[in-house]
């Protein structure tokens, strides 16, 4: 069955008639079905351990839209506290760790190997969704990229220009690329676990490699990357990786065929006849609808899904937005977007 699913022929390069979809965040506080689960778990980070409770919000989407992929639910920042961080989350302000920033700091992080025991209610979590999904619909597992991860270990928390990170990285520069490496080599534990549980294709969350300039970009968003997807190929041969530098722009350029991913996601500060030309030239790309017009909806929505799906529509091409959707948008703007991909 699985050589039938829309997103896999795509990912394996395959130009479809009607471009398969999913949606970043498509599990999430938009969804007054997530919001009553969520209630029920507690708190977030108790949602993204409890197995069956993931499972159902991974769920909630699928059965409301019948997308072609679901998404782990889970956070890009359960690495860091199965590294050892602490790790909480503020009501209406997001996550806040404990700092790495000195070599003290980083020498109280744990090993490598002993991350699976943080972990393990993730893989139950895949686990179920992959007895449980439509056999038509893809198991997508993630992470976060070692940078984005670095800089919210480096700062305690998100920053509008991860300036801490940068300031690492030039003072301290063994620090920063040791933290990175740690990084790196849980990742590739933890999404070779997924895959081992069932995950059939995995996603690389580079949230903030835009700000990652030349020759930083290369080193510290490109290199991990690349690091990532060879040791997964080698480990499991065929899986398919998606990777997502966002707002990399002109750096888009050659990252898939540099790294060996098999699909590069867009965000929507590049233009799709552009990405079309520059990058879906290189294979399978994803994207790239601004997240804002699931708030906004209206005829601007569908003139911009059609856009997308035209200039994409002569290579292998999976429908997303630009960015992960937000806790306002309207849940009658997700279908109409899918139902403008799909009738065309």
């Amino acid at each position: 069955m699985s050589e039938q699913k829309k997103i896999l022929k795509a990912l394996a390069g395959e130009t479809q008639d009607v471009p398969p979809i999913w949606m970043m965040r498509q599990a999430g506080r938009y969804l007054p079905e997530y919001r009553a689960t969520r209630a029920q778990a507690g708190d977030f980070l108790s949602l993204c351990y409890n197995p069956e409770l993931a499972a159902e919000v991974t769920l909630q989407p699928i059965r409301r839209y019948g997308f072609d992929a679901a998404i782990l639910f889970a956070d890009i920042l359960l690495i860091p506290q199965a590294l050892g961080a602490d790790l909480w989350f503020v009501t209406g302000e997001g996550p806040r760790l404990s700092t790495i920033t000195t070599q003290g700091d980083f020498d109280k992080l744990g090993p490598v190997s002993d991350i699976h025991e943080t972990l393990n209610p993730i893989y139950e979590t895949v686990k179920i969704l992959s007895r449980e999904l439509p056999q038509e619909t893809t198991l997508i597992g993630f992470a976060g990229a070692p940078w984005t991860v670095a800089t919210y270990m480096i700062a305690g928390r998100g920053t509008p220009d991860q300036g801490p990170a940068h300031a690492l990285r030039q003072e301290n520069t063994a620090l920063f690329e040791a933290l990175l490496d740690r990084i790196t080599a849980a990742t590739i534990e933890y999404l070779s676990a997924q895959i081992e549980v069932g995950a059939e294709v995995v996603k690389i969350f580079d949230s903030w490699a835009g700000s990652l300039k030349g020759e930083a970009f290369r080193k510290y968003a490109l290199e991990p990357c690349r690091v990532i997807t060879a040791a997964l190929k080698d480990r499991h041969p065929g899986i398919p990786v998606i990777g997502f530098p966002r707002e990399a722009g002109e750096a888009y350029v050659g990252f898939a065929k540099e790294t060996g991913i098999d699909c590069l996601a867009l965000d929507n500060s590049v233009a799709p006849d552009w990405a079309a030309a520059n990058l879906q030239v290189d294979g399978c790309v994803q994207g790239n609808l601004a997240s804002r017009h699931m708030v906004t909806g209206g005829q601007e929505l569908v003139d911009e899904t059609r856009k997308i799906v035209k200039a994409f529509s002569k290579g292998p091409h999976i429908f997303n937005l630009g960015h992960g959707i937000t806790p306002d948008a309207d849940p009658d703007n997700v279908q109409r977007m899918i139902d403008t991909v799909r009738e065309g």
